[in-house]
């Protein structure tokens, strides 16, 4: 009988000692060190890994591989952001917080993709649950094969047997691989776990899509190598009380991080949205003060978006100053620079910003929409609704130009706006391309004068 043997493992990082310590060396954290019983390796082995022993080293130069060959998904929004498709042999971690729609997304996944043998593994929800699921999306896959199973040997038996073309495991914390007698959800389990879920795709070819849970700091949960080995690191991005989500990549071994995808989240599942801009936009009867458009651009994809504004007197001693959506220190920055440079007295009045649609908007290009909302409130005057902004707002009160004009351009001739302010720093701008009137100023001043004279 083979020796038990015990180490004490870092749950924050993964580190291994032979004792327990108090804080850990790598990632100094307190406390972080349990104990976990690691067992010998069963012997008995899918035959996929029994075809590792047979494998030998090939010449670089004889290996063909075609680069255009990917699995499309049948979900537009997901194959743009993975560069086209799926590749054969990739592994894929989907995390995002509880509620967001992670599983809706696998689900529609593995509802979608036709002509392969699709194995849905749910460590968290049983084939009743999952097939009511299905009926709300009002999807159907013939294909389509679903496992209620957490230990990993049976869900590799399981695709070894199907010939899956699409495994999908949700999630990989309630996965557990009897090579160690830790509990679902440590460190090693999803260490192990995931590596055997990568030995399994680039064996047999197969796309693999892991779901992983993130831990309140809003990282993914278990060991740092976890987003080491996998091939690509999507985040599902959203708030419960908002109806859009936002797919982001952060790792892709097969194509760019700077494109995303949204979906809505409606009754019958998530809807692609193929125009961010009417999404992010609001639709006024009347014109009202305080509300700019700023042409954004998120990764390579580029969106109108309303910023709102309200300026009023300070009730208290202490004006405030509050943003949603928005940096709130950018803002104070910017009051600064309007106080300074174009003499508003606003230190004395409170200031509160909102970027519709709660989304949360990083572009600096949104500076100079974010002033002019700012002065719409304060003196009450609205800016005519077919005017948009992009232009990033130094210190000195310049109005900086700004990455991927051309688009911004295009995506607001396209939704109708007649003017549009930038810097008049950009050269060689397209002007009898689009049905808009390109505005240009170098400092705030000039901004002010263009717009309420």
């Amino acid at each position: 009988m083979a020796k038990t043997k015990t180490v004490f493992i870092c749950q924050n990082c993964g580190a291994e000692s032979p004792k327990w310590i108090g804080r850990c060396p790598s990632c100094r954290e307190w406390n972080s060190y349990q104990e976990e019983i690691v067992s010998p390796v069963s012997e008995g082995k899918p035959g996929f890994f029994r075809e590792l022993e047979k494998r030998n080293p090939r010449l670089l130069d004889r290996i063909e591989a075609d680069e255009g060959k990917r699995h499309k998904t049948g979900i537009p929004e997901l194959d743009r952001v993975l560069g086209g498709g799926m590749v054969s042999g990739s592994l894929l971690l989907l995390g995002g917080e509880p509620g967001v729609g992670k599983s809706t997304l696998a689900l529609q996944l593995a509802l979608s993709l036709k002509g392969i043998n699709v194995l849905y593994v749910s460590g968290e929800e049983s084939e009743e649950q999952i097939s009511l699921r299905a009926q709300r999306l009002k999807l159907s896959n013939p294909s389509c094969y679903v496992l209620s199973e957490t230990r990993l040997e049976n869900i590799l038996a399981h695709c070894e047997k199907l010939n899956a073309g699409l495994v999908i495991a949700d999630s990989i914390q309630t996965m557990t691989t009897d090579s160690l007698e830790s509990s679902a959800g440590s460190v090693s389990q999803v260490r192990e776990c995931a590596s055997r879920f990568l030995m399994y795709s680039k064996l047999t070819g197969t796309p693999v899509v892991l779901i992983g849970h993130i831990t309140k700091d809003g990282t993914l949960a278990g060991p740092k190598v976890l987003e080491h080995i996998v091939d690509v690191v999507l985040y599902f991005e959203g708030d419960n009380n908002y109806v859009y989500r936002i797919l982001r990549p952060f790792k892709n071994r097969f194509g760019s991080t700077s494109e995303i995808g949204i979906f809505e989240m409606i009754e019958t599942g998530l809807r692609e949205v193929n125009n961010p801009s009417e999404l992010f936009i609001g639709r006024h009867d009347e014109a009202l003060s305080g509300i700019a458009t700023a042409a954004t651009v998120d990764g390579l994809r580029p969106f109108l978006i309303e910023t709102q504004a309200l300026v009023s007197s300070a009730v208290y001693g202490t004006p405030q100053r509050s943003s949603t959506g928005f940096d709130t220190r950018r803002l104070n920055m910017l009051l600064a620079v309007l106080e300074k440079r174009a003499g508003f007295r606003l230190a004395v009045k409170d200031v509160f910003m909102n970027i519709a649609g709660g989304i949360r908007v990083n572009d600096p290009a949104i500076d100079l929409a974010v002033i002019s909302a700012i002065l719409s409130s304060n003196l009450d005057i609205p800016i005519p609704r077919d005017t948009c902004f992009a232009g990033e707002t130094g210190l000195s009160g310049e109005i900086r130009p700004v990455a991927r004009v051309e688009q911004r351009i295009r995506e607001a001739s396209k939704m109708g706006f007649k003017r549009i302010f930038l810097s008049r720093y950009h050269k060689n701008l397209p002007r009898g391309d689009n049905k808009i009137e390109i505005v240009q100023a170098g400092k705030v001043e000039q901004l002010v004068r263009g717009l309420f004279g």
